[in-house]
Order: C-alpha cells, then sequence, then structure tokens
C-alpha cells in the first residue's frame, strides 16, 4: 500500500524569479535540517533544457519507537537525490525527489512542478505530489502515517522557506535599483 498526497501552492512571482530563487533557497530560516547540497550532474540539452541532479544531506530525526529499528548512524541523517528539468520554452520546472538513505523502511518519492499561473501571469503555481511507502511487515501503516505526516509539516516550510528566499532577493534587487536610481541622479545632478 502507497500513501499518495497532492497539494497546490501559488508563489506571488514570477516564474523566472522562482527558477533562480530555487537554487538559493538553503540556506534559509524553515530549513535548518538541510546540511549539505551537492550538484552531481548538470547539463544543457539540445533542446535548451537545463537538467541536474543534486545530492542532498538532511537530518532526519526518526520517531522514538522507531529508533530501536535504526542503527545509531542511520537515526540522525539521511541522502536525497533530487533531479530537476528546467524547459525554458515551456516555461516549466519539474522536480523529482526521492530518499536513498532508510530506503528499505520507508521510501518518499516527491515531484513538484513549477509553471506559470494561468489566472496571472505575474504569479507562479507548483503542483506537488508524494508517494510515501513502507514493506516492514506489520509496521508499513504506521510508517506510512509518519511519513505522510512529516511530509505535509515540511511542505509548510519548504513554502515558507521559498517565500523568504524571494523577499530577500527582492530586497536586494530593490536595494540594487535603489543604488543605481541614486547614482543616476548624482551623475546628472554633477
Amino acid at each position: 500500500m502507497v500513501k499518495y498526497f497532492c497539494c497546490a501552492g501559488l508563489l506571488k512571482n514570477t516564474w523566472d524569479q522562482v527558477c533562480v530563487a530555487y537554487w538559493q533557497r538553503y540556506p534559509n530560516p524553515y530549513s535548518n535540517h538541510v546540511l549539505t547540497e551537492d550538484i552531481v550532474f548538470r547539463e544543457v540539452t539540445p533542446t535548451n533544457c537545463l537538467i541536474s541532479r543534486r545530492l542532498l544531506t538532511k537530518t532526519s530525526r526518526a520517531p522514538r519507537w522507531m529508533e530501536r529499528y535504526l542503527p545509531k548512524h542511520m537515526a540522525s541523517s539521511a541522502y536525497i537525490i533530487e533531479d530537476s528539468i528546467v524547459d525554458p520554452q515551456k516555461r516549466t520546472m519539474t522536480t523529482l525527489t526521492w530518499n536513498i538513505s532508510h530506503a528499505r523502511l520507508m521510501s518518499v518519492e516527491e515531484r513538484c512542478e513549477y509553471r506559470i499561473n494561468p489566472e496571472n501571469g505575474s504569479w507562479t503555481e507548483i503542483k506537488r505530489e508524494a508517494w510515501i511507502s513502507s514493506n516492514v511487515y506489520g509496521l508499513s501503516r504506521a510508517i506510512q502515517e509518519f511519513g505522510l505526516a512529516r511530509f505535509k509539516t515540511s511542505v509548510t516550510k519548504t513554502m515558507k522557506g521559498f517565500e523568504y528566499v524571494l523577499a530577500k532577493m527582492q530586497g536586494k534587487l530593490s536595494l540594487k535599483l535603489i543604488i543605481l536610481c541614486f547614482q543616476h541622479l548624482m551623475n546628472i545632478c554633477s
């Protein structure tokens, strides 16, 4: 049995801004659990799509009842693979993420699609899907429920972190624009 979760999100930023912010999401105050992010592979295809694979290391505290089933070194961190495809012609970015740590205990796969909101071209919509599965005899249902609850909590933090990074980027952009305008005025006045 697999637990399925789907939700939609909306960022009041352009698709271009969201794509730039995506690569600058960490660190942010809502992602203290992300320890490292490494680009394993990156390529621009003949159709100008950007394909990337990243390896993320995250803290992953297991619930107390589950810790007894895990070796000590496995109870504190997890490795995650993230594949992404940015298609500038279609104006979509698709990410596929899955855990490689603890996969025998629980597998979490996530697919996100970022696209321009059809009702407001200055906004970006996100469709997020997740599949949580476990084959641990006698515990699979409890493990899947735990995974689903944790995933739902992490979606909220992910969106807050994304909004934080976007606001920070806009603040820097606004400051740069103010500085440029000030410099321009100084040149005119002198």
